[in-house]
């Protein structure tokens, strides 16, 4: 059966631009998606994407509920972007690539410190009202387990909401560190909320032991690993690296 190049040709035509491309990665990734959820993912104004959206009919539909999600062509588009993906680092049809500098522990750890500290502080303003009160009530200030879990959760919701909103908290954009995933997309929330689960207290040090051992410096902590992140340094210059051809 003679296949109609005209078709295969008008196909290759829409999967040649990269934001729909991204388009499709993103619905293969997340099922379904609102219009709302995929401008936000691929950072686009509301006529752009609606025109993308346009250029994309027969590999995307809408859900009963007006979301987006993939039918069988868009499955078998994104089968095939992935394969020429594989092609191309597998071949070194790209001879060159722009990476960062992955930032290094001693900034990761300082960012780690800033945030910390920043946290805590809220909670030692919050924190004054009732030393005054224990002052003037002439009870003992203490801490409980409970403001400990308070604690630790509200950190991880810090740096949950920050990371997947921009990629850094305060931490990271004092000392020019973003984390990223490591196709060098941005991060989305739950990317940020399993990477950051290894940052409270009783988890951190089992967390950056067996990062250490994984022998990938991508990945200083493990969780980085699970969620498929790792932060780079923006004050490093950008380099190309050759990608071998042999």
């Amino acid at each position: 059966m003679a296949v109609d190049q005209d078709e295969v040709s008008k196909v290759l035509v829409v999967l040649s631009h990269p934001l729909r491309r991204e388009i499709l990665s993103n619905l293969e990734e997340k099922g379904e998606l609102s219009f709302t959820d995929i401008m936000n993912a691929i950072k686009v104004d509301t006529g752009k994407l609606s025109f993308h959206i346009r250029n994309l009919t027969g590999f995307i539909e809408q859900t009963e509920t007006g979301k987006y999600k993939l039918t069988r062509m868009g499955e078998h588009a994104i089968s095939l972007v992935k394969g020429l993906e594989t092609w191309v680092e597998d071949t070194g049809a790209v001879t060159r690539t722009p990476v960062a500098h992955l930032a290094n522990p001693k900034k990761r750890t300082l960012a780690f410190l800033i945030d910390f500290a920043a946290v805590l502080g809220i909670f030692l303003i919050i924190g004054i009202p009732t030393t005054l009160l224990s002052s003037v009530t002439g009870s003992a200030f203490s801490i409980s387990g409970n403001d400990v879990i308070l604690f630790l959760i509200v950190f991880w919701v810090y740096s949950t909401l920050l990371e997947g909103f921009a990629g850094q908290t305060l931490g990271k954009r004092f000392m020019r560190l973003k984390v990223v995933r490591v196709d060098g997309k941005r991060p989305m929330y739950d990317h940020a909320a399993v990477r950051n689960f290894g940052k409270i207290l009783p988890v951190l040090p089992f967390d950056i032991l067996i990062g250490l051992r994984l022998g990938d410096k991508k990945f200083i902590r493990y969780f980085d690993k699970f969620a498929g992140t790792t932060v780079v340094d923006l004050e490093s210059p950008f380099e190309s690296q050759p990608i071998s051809t042999a």
